[in-house]
């Protein structure tokens, strides 16, 4: 009995602590001017139902509080905004009135020279040299012929097996953008690469907590052990002065072609940035426009009909071409469509 007695205690102890603490972190942020939500433990904030439940606990948390509400995510106070107005206006005066920011452990491991770390006439650098990669004249002569010919060999050995699409879609969208990035190295880089890519995204997804064993930790060492393949990659690439045609060749030209000349760290970090931004998104997207499409008979069947159509006025070896996407209203459609989901 006196055993049980002393078990009861130390719950209802630890009960009255665990709920001082979360008292004490509310009464903290409790300001005048800041939206109703939560704040979760010291510290850890909602961090852990967040990464749980991911989009799930913004959808609960805008049942609750509406689509304007704080929170404590990844180690930071967070305002969320999910109303498309607002979210376009903060966008539309970004540096003036509002300075983004981001979690601790995101800006660690992407680096100090990533777009979304700077500001001002250093964000404006960044932002027309990442905006002339994908311009259009770089989409028809650059993009779309390297997409083309790496699509049509990823996807030559799938017949009659069983497939896992969430881990392909992940594979496809860090093989195409590595191929993007760095054409004639891409299978040498690559193998080493990926792993550390990907202990870098869990790490920006953490705590910010430099312990052995944590995320954050692995994702740190991972940044240096990519900084350390890339830097070689451009170093090699200097001593060759071999012309290249992707991504990598345009941001280290020194010629007049080139308005916008980056150091090799910043370098380096905006392809990290080319990467992670590209890497979730195009996953993501890629298999739920698989899902959409296997729910969806009919919906897949005009989209074949449209692309069986453009394909018969083509050879079988003839790549995609700019006026062949132009054409493409209802895949245009059908992408439009997964994205907002």
């Amino acid at each position: 009995m006196a055993v049980f007695l002393v078990i009861l205690g130390l719950f209802v102890l630890a009960l009255c602590i665990c709920t001082a603490l979360l008292r004490w972190n509310e009464m903290r942020y409790r300001k005048k001017g800041l939206p109703p939500g939560t704040m979760g433990w010291p510290v850890f904030g909602e961090t852990t139902e967040f990464l749980k439940q991911g989009p799930n606990f913004m959808k609960n948390q805008r049942a609750r509080y509406g689509s304007f509400f704080k929170s404590h995510i990844l180690g930071c106070p967070t305002v969320v905004s999910m109303d498309p107005e607002l979210n376009r206006y903060i966008l539309m005066n970004e540096a003036k009135g509002f300075v983004p920011g981001y979690p601790q452990s995101m800006l660690d491991i992407l680096g100090n020279c990533n777009i979304a770390a700077v500001h001002g006439s250093t964000h404006k650098q960044m932002r027309g040299a990442l905006l002339a990669l994908i311009s259009p004249t770089m989409i028809r002569e650059q993009l779309l012929p390297k997409i083309d010919e790496f699509m049509r060999t990823f996807l030559s050995n799938w017949d009659n097996k069983v497939i896992n699409i969430q881990e392909k879609t992940k594979e496809m969208a860090f093989l195409l953008s590595i191929k993007e990035i760095a054409s004639a190295e891409s299978n040498a880089v690559a193998q080493e690469f990926m792993p550390e890519f990907f202990k870098l995204v869990f790490g920006t997804l953490s705590l910010p907590i430099d312990l052995p064993g944590t995320n954050y930790r692995r994702g740190f060492q991972a940044r240096k052990n990519i900084l350390r393949i890339l830097g070689q990659l451009i170093e090699e690439r200097r001593d060759s002065e071999e012309s290249h045609k992707d991504m990598l060749g345009y941001l280290m030209r020194r010629d007049d072609s080139n308005k916008h000349k980056l150091s090799d760290d910043e370098i380096i970090d905006q392809i990290i940035t080319i990467l992670y931004s590209g890497y979730e998104t195009v996953s993501t997207t890629s298999m739920m426009a698989v899902k959409f499409l296997h729910d969806h008979p009919r919906v897949l069947e005009e989209l074949r009909q449209e692309h069986m159509a453009i394909r018969e006025r083509k050879r079988p070896e003839d790549p995609i071409e700019w006026n062949d996407l132009k054409a493409m209203r209802f895949t245009r459609a059908v992408r439009n469509l997964v994205r907002n989901l």
